[in-house]
């Protein structure tokens, strides 16, 4: 139940890779057969991932991952615009450590950066945003959702506000594109990034998608691979696989959001009613597969192992920051006391598991959570 840090490979995604490894070995700037055999195998994804979020294929650039796609879209667009003076930049205080780092490093080359609150829901809100905006912001960068609680930013609301103020603005679906309807248009942002193995894809290929006479300066030089944004031989098999899985999650997205909606519901209500001191983090529309807990009087790494050892995986976080002992960010950025934010587990649902899991879940879950407990004497919160 950590399908918000990985998805296991879809089998089609699997064979759609393997045929390309075995057989398109060209190199798509080859101008010969084996070359343009490849490249039309690269468009062909192209035009899949496009599809997925309602773009035109030749604005879908191939990135190895949702961390370079990030910060493509954040550093490329905040380097074109330097010399207009735009210095500013602006994101929600829960981004993820790909756009949160970024932000910290163009910070310390002298940009103004501004994290904006959230509160106990976990949502930007367009006051927030108006109230920041200058005429020096350059970028504002707001996830589509986020990848610890699921909500989901009213990111359409947000991108009218900025760019009514001439700012670029830039989403991070990386927890939406291929789980609900992502669509570019609809949305008005400038730029878009996603990930393939978060939608049982590949690792090791993303995409990012940049609206038509939108210019970023390329982090990548070199050749003049796709169009002169990412320098670099494609990589054939990734760019498939992020296709086969764009496809897949096209034709079962729907069906797939309602039974896993219904899985989490299942999930959170059995925890409510069966474990004392529990409480569900942030509010509002969230992705259907992901729920945040916290557990009074728990430490979140004690009951993580402790459901590990009962053949159960979840996380305290963005998978990203493992093996730091730092409090949530994002729990931090809601507000919470500091106990709050770690004692909070994330559970993110995916494809196979079934309501047998999720009962199964719910019925060691009063177990691990009292004999962890019984390890401290301080009362349970009400």
């Amino acid at each position: 139940m950590d399908h918000n840090a990985t998805t296991p490979l879809a089998e089609a995604v699997a064979d759609r890779m393997s045929a390309v490894l075995r057989e398109e070995f060209g190199n798509p700037s080859s101008v010969h057969h084996f070359g343009q055999r490849a490249k039309a195998a690269v468009d062909e994804a192209r035009s899949a991932v496009a599809d997925l979020i309602g773009a035109d294929p030749s604005e879908v650039v191939f990135t190895s991952s949702g961390t370079e796609s990030d910060n493509f879209a954040i550093r490329g667009a905040a380097e074109a615009l330097e010399p207009g003076g735009r210095r500013h930049l602006i994101s929600s205080g829960i981004e993820h450590e790909a756009v949160l780092n970024t932000l910290k490093s163009l910070a310390r080359r002298g940009w103004q950066t501004t994290l904006l609150p959230v509160g106990a829901s976990g949502l930007v809100t367009a006051e927030a945003l108006a109230a920041a905006l200058t005429d020096q912001t350059a970028v504002v960068s707001i996830m589509h959702a986020n990848n610890e609680i699921g909500t989901v930013q009213p990111v359409a609301e947000l991108a009218r506000l900025a760019k009514a103020r001439g700012a670029v603005v830039h989403t991070d679906a990386v927890q939406t594109a291929g789980k609900i309807p992502v669509n570019v248009k609809g949305l008005g942002v400038d730029l878009l990034s996603l990930s393939a193995h978060k939608f049982y894809g590949p690792k090791g290929a993303g995409a990012i998608w940049i609206r038509r006479g939108v210019r970023l300066l390329p982090l990548v030089t070199g050749g003049k691979h796709e169009r002169s944004r990412r320098a670099g031989t494609e990589n054939v098999a990734g760019a498939l696989g992020l296709g086969a899985a764009a496809d897949l999650a096209r034709t079962k997205m729907t069906t797939d959001a309602e039974r896993l909606a219904a899985l989490r519901d299942r999930l959170e209500k059995g925890i409510i009613q069966s474990v004392t001191g529990t409480v569900v983090n942030g509010s509002g529309a969230r992705v259907p597969n992901t729920t945040n807990v916290s557990f009074d009087r728990v430490e979140a790494e004690s009951l993580l192992i402790a459901l590990d050892l009962e053949g159960v995986a979840v996380s305290t976080g963005s998978a990203c920051s493992s093996g730091t002992l730092e409090p949530s960010h994002v729990l931090k950025a809601m507000g919470f006391p500091a106990h709050r934010t770690q004692n909070s587990i994330r559970f993110s649902l995916g494809t196979a598991n079934t309501d047998a899991e999720i009962d199964h879940v719910v019925s060691v879950l009063p177990r691990l959570v009292e004999k962890l407990r019984s390890l401290t004497r301080t009362p349970v919160r009400a």
